[in-house]
């Protein structure tokens, strides 16, 4: 009767360990298959990394001392190739340049006004090219005239200056209606009443009244008149001079 409880002891102990012993290697193999998974979806997970990176200018590089990582590394994308600069634009041959209109004709064709009431035109003398002293060129012309006569404005304009000055006396010096030209009333008695620095005069407008001041003869009123082309500074004191005999007859 005992040798066959302790047979049958034997017989349940052996089953028991033979349970155990399956129960272990499943639990192995599971345990195998989810490492396996795992480590599919970490090199999954790298690749995503690297290509979103690559997009950004980095590489996942391991670094020097071998602890992983990423390291800042400039890829394709982030140094472009250099582009090419268009070629130079080359003028074109065409280089006609603007021809401006000859002063004097422009002047001439606006008819100018003679700058001293009750004179003629063929009672003008042209002394542009003389000289005044030993080598002083006049540059402009002499109209004789009793004294006081009224001069005027020869067109629209401006007044740029009244001046006194040695030699010139007492003068005007009027811009024209595009500030290109400048007209010069010297040796003047006076001004006329009223005149002043920036007014809009108007052609024939009395500016002031012919005499003798400055270095005029004294018993030789007269109007001395010029005329300049204005420098690109539109100063009134200087300019190209134009003969205004050429201009008025």
């Amino acid at each position: 009767m005992r040798k066959r409880r302790s047979r049958s002891s034997s017989i349940v102990a052996a089953a028991l360990c033979g349970f155990l012993a399956g129960a272990i290697a499943v639990s192995v193999v599971a345990w195998g298959f989810s490492n396996v998974r795992a480590s599919n979806r970490t090199g999954q997970g790298s690749a995503e990394r690297t290509a979103a990176d690559d997009r950004l200018g980095l590489s996942n590089v391991r670094d020097e001392g071998g602890r992983g990582g990423f390291e800042s590394r400039p890829s394709a994308l982030a140094n472009p190739p250099p582009v090419a600069k268009p070629p130079p634009i080359i003028p074109s041959s065409d280089t006609t340049p603007v021809v401006e209109e000859d002063p004097l004709r422009e002047l001439r064709n606006r008819e100018l006004d003679l700058p001293v009431r009750g004179m003629a035109r063929r009672d003008l003398r042209d002394s542009f090219n003389e000289t005044r002293g030993s080598t002083h060129k006049h540059e402009a012309i002499d109209i004789l005239a009793p004294r006081n006569t009224p001069v005027l404005a020869v067109e629209d304009g401006i007044v740029a200056r009244l001046f006194e000055s040695k030699a010139g006396g007492t003068t005007v010096y009027q811009f024209d209606p595009t500030t290109r030209y400048v007209y010069y009333y010297a040796h003047l008695e006076r001004y006329a009443d009223g005149l002043q620095e920036g007014n809009h005069v108007q052609r024939g407008q009395v500016l002031g009244y012919v005499g003798t001041s400055g270095n005029a003869p004294k018993e030789t009123p007269h109007l001395h008149f010029a005329v300049f082309r204005l420098t690109e500074k539109k100063q009134w004191w200087q300019g190209s001079p134009i003969d205004p005999y050429e201009v008025l007859k």
